[in-house]
């Protein structure tokens, strides 16, 4: 069974973008063109001949963040927080990233909690960490997993929670079309998985706007 499946997984595993052969910014200002003269416009009058080259600049930086490293912004920590150690919680990081299905924006905030080990973070870079992941191609639970991952790996923090809330628009301009509805994905580790009072007090927080 092992030797079936295998070959099956190996279709999925995700390429870095130094395995994957990257067109010309030539053949992407092509590419958008065909597109545009697919929709039935013409992409040679006046308001759409330099729209190639605004999508790939516009695309470069909606998707830079397959170039950085999010787990750098982590490595430096601070240990003189005068023996502060209860949680640290960042609310209401917005962020916009776009669906792998159909390369429409999503766009919300994520919450990132966690209870410091033996130091803590710049709170800045738990928003680095949020643009890096979201500045690519998603799924907002895999967007999810992954903010949580990086964390808990670089700081391993003894409890980690993490939620996002977002509005998708391929559920809004297309398919069902029903505006206004979030989705909340989150992930919890040590403390925070171990123990449903420590999620109680992270969602609490996280609604309490007025604090």
């Amino acid at each position: 069974m092992d030797a079936v499946l295998k070959p099956v997984e190996k279709r999925f595993e995700r390429k870095s973008p130094e395995q994957l052969l990257r067109p010309s910014r030539e053949e992407v200002e092509a590419a958008v063109r065909t597109i545009l003269a697919w929709t039935g416009d013409d992409p040679d009058r006046e308001g759409l001949v330099e729209t190639p080259k605004r999508v790939v600049k516009a695309l470069s930086q909606l998707y830079s963040g397959y170039f950085e490293d999010p787990a750098e912004h982590l490595e430096r920590t601070f240990e003189d927080v005068g023996g502060y150690q209860d949680i640290v919680l960042v609310r209401g990081i917005p962020f916009h990233s776009h669906c792998e299905h159909h390369m429409l924006p999503f766009i919300g905030e994520a919450h990132i909690a966690y209870y410091p080990a033996e130091g803590v973070v710049g709170l800045s870079k738990l928003a680095r960490v949020v643009d890096i992941y979201a500045k690519r191609l998603q799924t907002q639970e895999n967007l999810t997993a992954q903010i949580a991952s990086v964390i808990d790996d670089t700081l391993a923090p003894r409890g980690l929670a993490v939620m996002l809330e977002a509005e998708h628009q391929c559920m809004t301009m297309r398919g069902v079309q029903k505006p206004g509805v979030s989705t909340i994905t989150t992930q919890f580790t040590g403390v925070f998985q171990d123990d449903p009072a420590e999620q109680a007090k992270f969602m609490t927080m996280v609604r309490s706007k007025g604090l």
